[in-house]
């Protein structure tokens, strides 16, 4: 359900390689993890945003084969600094993450609001 907050572009940043040894079935819980907030951001009326959404699919078209070769790191970190340059805010999920730390990072320089839980986020309540 919508709310009388101005909608946000919001990235949602936390573990998703990290701590993984590159196992795709943990990776895969990970972003599994990182989507479940997505549903209630957007009923709040906010829009949504992974950086696997989007480094991902490039990477499989760049031929990437998979997490770490030249391919998908080409995409990996640089989508979400892209990425930030349309955000409004961050959602950092707790976990060990470097990219998600970055993206913190990034989002605090730019001078974009960073939320460390999901209640924090206007509409919310």
């Amino acid at each position: 359900m919508q709310n009388a907050t101005k909608p946000m572009l919001i990235l949602i940043a936390g573990p998703y390689r990290s701590g993984t040894h590159d196992d795709p079935i943990r990776m895969e819980e990970n972003l599994r993890r990182l989507e479940s907030v997505a549903v209630p951001l957007f009923r709040a009326g906010h829009i949504p945003m992974i950086g696997e959404w989007v480094a991902l699919p490039l990477g499989r078209q760049a031929g990437s084969k998979g997490v770490g070769d030249p391919l998908y790191d080409e995409f990996a970190y640089p989508v979400a600094d892209r990425l930030l340059e349309h955000c409004d805010a961050v959602l950092r999920l707790s976990g060990a993450s470097k990219g998600a730390d970055q993206d913190v990072q990034l989002a605090r320089e730019r001078g974009l609001k960073v939320y460390f839980d999901i209640s924090e986020v206007p509409g919310m309540a």
